[in-house]
């Protein structure tokens, strides 16, 4: 009798399989109905808000999707959180002072929401570095809660990624590879406010039709490729097809706008690390390498 490996070594977190079952057209009906109900306000920053201005949100967002990735969240908390954000700034005037600690306590709730072992209040002060207690980022949650009236179930454009993707001829493999950037797309959107007014429908439309256009797949039939994949997905959302091409747009020009920047920090980082050669810290670990 061969031997078997009876335990496992590496701890695995266990989810439960897909339900085929929720992809159908009912449940998809029912999500275009709900994401209404979530939208924050596209005016806030005028109407709401005295302190804070959209390039202040920018920063916060952008320190909020590293702290996801290097926690390696589920891919729907940041964008659930930012949706949490843009709600409460929507109803509650706040200082800017105060913006971090309303990241910290955004992506404390939609952690507690998508993931099995969510992040723990004192390990998001970490990453504050400090600056605010786990006693206030605890007090912020029943403010928020409080504000938000509970409702925390909010719909967001990962929740129509697999509707769309179940409706296209493609291969698994490329699902996969199409799920993936999508994804990536949906994170780069939450960042920029351009896309608060856009409904999570035309996100995730728009992010599967960009993903599509620039892995340039051959294997989508020519009834979905290009322009009668907007008309297509536009259908299934029921939405205007010139509104989901600019968005798709729009998705585009932010992802070229996003690696031109991220290319810029890689060369000025290079330019950096050549000029302190000579600087070396004599700790064993430099903390200028450390990036939180």
């Amino acid at each position: 009798m061969e031997h078997q490996l009876l335990c496992c070594e590496v701890e695995t977190i266990r989810r439960a399989y897909q339900d085929v079952n929720l992809l159908n057209d009912r449940v998809l009906q029912t999500m275009l109905k709900a994401e209404e109900n979530y939208l924050p306000s596209a005016n806030y920053f005028k109407c709401v808000q005295k302190e804070i201005v959209p390039y202040m949100r920018k920063i916060v967002a952008t320190w909020m999707l590293e702290v996801c990735e290097e926690q390696k969240c589920e891919e729907e908390v940041f964008p659930l959180a930012m949706n949490y954000l843009d709600r409460f700034l929507s109803v509650e005037p706040t200082k800017k002072t105060r913006l971090q600690l309303l990241g910290a306590t955004c992506m404390f709730l939609a952690s507690k929401m998508k993931e099995t072992i969510p992040l723990t209040a004192e390990k998001l002060c970490i990453y504050t570095d400090n600056s605010i207690r786990p006693s206030e980022l605890l007090q912020m949650e029943l403010l928020v809660l409080n504000k938000l009236k509970w409702d925390l179930a909010s719909v967001t454009p990962h929740d129509f990624i697999e509707h769309f993707l179940s409706k296209l001829p493609i291969h698994m493999d490329t699902k996969q590879i199409l799920r993936k950037h999508a994804q990536t797309f949906v994170a780069l959107c939450a960042t920029d406010v351009k896309f608060i007014a856009n409904p999570p429908s035309m996100v995730a439309a728009g992010s599967v039709a960009a993903a599509v256009q620039g892995l340039h797949l051959k294997s989508l039939d020519m009834m979905l490729s290009s322009q009668n994949l907007t008309d297509f997905l536009s259908q299934v959302i029921k939405s205007d097809p010139d509104c989901l091409r600019a968005c798709q747009e729009q998705i585009e020009m932010l992802l070229e706008t996003s690696l031109r920047q991220a290319q810029q920090h890689s060369i000025s980082s290079e330019t950096k690390t050549v000029e302190e050669e000579v600087d070396l810290s004599c700790t064993p670990t430099d903390v200028r390498d450390v990036n939180i």
